[in-house]
């Protein structure tokens, strides 16, 4: 019998989502109901207890469906990717407009108004999702409103949809010395996998949140001579991203930061303590 994984399914013995009808014994199966992402990130776990790690991230605006709430806490499983998790009840919302635009910049500031001197509320990592209200301007500064009044610089955000064609290699490029975070999906903290899963999301791409699910089936395989621009360096735990024949990014534990690195000399390194790299992939272009 294939074991599934608990990431991408949502099962317990108590409760379990609809799709799995037939699949697991549940005393009784849900469809979910919808709901978005309230704060600029949050953090989601393997189960419901605040000093447990974080498995990944959610982002502003990102669609879940909520599969359980009990004691401040919500049971949900992620729209993009599928990841299921437990995340604060505060983090999720079921009210407001659909979003329509997406932050294209790393990080960019959520204004209390159309006014770059005024203070800001949050900080919006690339990727978050914003309902855009209307358009303001202040001292020549080109904003977007949001239907709370709020306001973001005007070209830190694109409509929805209209981010294909971009090279995944160049937005990877903008998170170098951006802090590595174990589990983090964000402009403020990211780990190796996420850096290849948001910046593949930046061009209009799909991609497996952790570095296995990767490894397994995100695009094809290759030869390592075969490697070029964009393609993926696997180690067990870890990915890289190749910029070019010779240098790679990627998200380390070694200097806690996005770096970009001799991928020969990350091989050395790496090898000394851990393993030779496994496995070789190109993403479909």
């Amino acid at each position: 019998m294939t074991t599934l994984d608990r990431r991408l399914h949502a099962f317990r013995e108590d409760l379990a989502e609809r799709g799995l009808e037939g699949q697991v014994t549940a005393q009784r199966f849900t469809d979910g109901t919808p709901a978005r992402i309230a704060v600029p990130v949050v953090g989601l776990r393997p189960r419901p207890d605040a000093t447990v790690g974080i498995d990944t991230e959610l982002l502003f605006g990102e669609d879940v469906t909520v599969l359980d709430r009990a004691e401040g806490w919500c049971w949900i499983k992620a729209r993009s990717d599928n990841y299921v998790g437990y995340l604060p009840e505060s983090a999720v919302s079921d009210k407001g407009p659909g979003p329509t635009h997406i932050v294209t910049v790393q990080r960019t500031f959520l204004y209390r108004e159309p006014e770059l001197r005024k203070p800001y509320n949050d900080i919006l990592s690339m990727g978050s999702r914003v309902a855009v209200a209307g358009t303001a301007e202040a001292r020549g500064n080109h904003y977007v409103t949001l239907e709370d009044g709020t306001a973001i610089f005007a070209k830190h955000v694109q409509p929805i949809g209209a981010l294909d064609g971009e090279d995944y290699v160049d937005i990877a490029a903008r998170f170098v010395e951006t802090p590595y975070l174990w589990g983090g999906r964000s402009g403020l903290g990211i780990d190796c996998s996420g850096l290849v899963q948001l910046s593949m999301l930046m061009t209009g791409r799909a991609a497996p949140r952790d570095t296995d699910m990767q490894a397994a089936g995100l695009g094809a395989p290759i030869a390592r001579e075969e490697l070029r621009r964009g393609d993926l360096v696997f180690w067990k735990g870890h990915v890289a991203i190749m910029e070019d024949a010779e240098t790679i990014l990627h998200a380390t534990g070694h200097t806690m930061t996005v770096v970009r690195e001799n991928f020969e000399e990350a091989v050395q390194r790496i090898g000394w303590l851990y393993e030779q790299p496994n496995g070789y992939r190109r993403p479909i272009m």
